[in-house]
């Protein structure tokens, strides 16, 4: 059974908040900040993990750093979009890692994508080869971004819609 983050107590929302800021925190160093001891702390971070609160931990890397300054939005449509051919282009849209993120939207264009690649002509053959060559995409639309204003994930109380 899954737990809905409604149901988190403020104690939940701290540790996600403190989490979702600094991933590689010490059990000690969180249970000081949200003021309990170390073994309930242990306990509830436990309990937020196997619930599926808490998804994983990662490491973030700097794509500018990594030389993948190059940011796309593209709007895709589909030829058809019943689930059938939803499904065939949701998994094969999985296998680009160049998409950082895919979206569904009830618009005028079925799917909103985010491209990361190292430059215009990296973009532009990623376009020509892949994207478009995906299962039913009928056209796209694309619109470069000149700067990340804010692009970190929002903290867990944000996502949840905050108190």
């Amino acid at each position: 059974m899954t737990e809905r983050t409604s149901e988190l107590d403020r104690f939940d929302r701290k540790i996600l908040d403190i989490l979702a800021v600094e991933g590689r925190i010490s059990v000690t160093e969180l249970a000081r900040r949200i003021g309990l001891s170390k073994s309930p702390t242990q306990a509830r971070l436990r309990r937020l993990e196997e619930t599926g609160v808490i998804r994983g931990y990662r490491a973030l890397f700097d794509p500018i750093r990594l030389g993948r300054d190059h940011v796309a939005f593209v709007e895709v449509k589909l030829s058809d979009t019943r689930e059938k051919a939803l499904g065939e282009f949701n998994q094969a849209i999985t296998q680009i890692p160049e998409i950082e993120q895919c979206h569904m939207i009830a618009s005028n264009f079925d799917y909103l994508l985010k491209v990361r690649t190292s430059s215009m002509t990296g973009y532009r053959l990623l376009l020509a080869e892949k994207i478009s060559t995906l299962p039913h995409v009928a056209s796209t639309s694309t619109y470069v971004a000149m700067q990340a204003i804010k692009e970190e994930q929002a903290s867990p109380e944000a996502q949840a819609g905050g108190d």
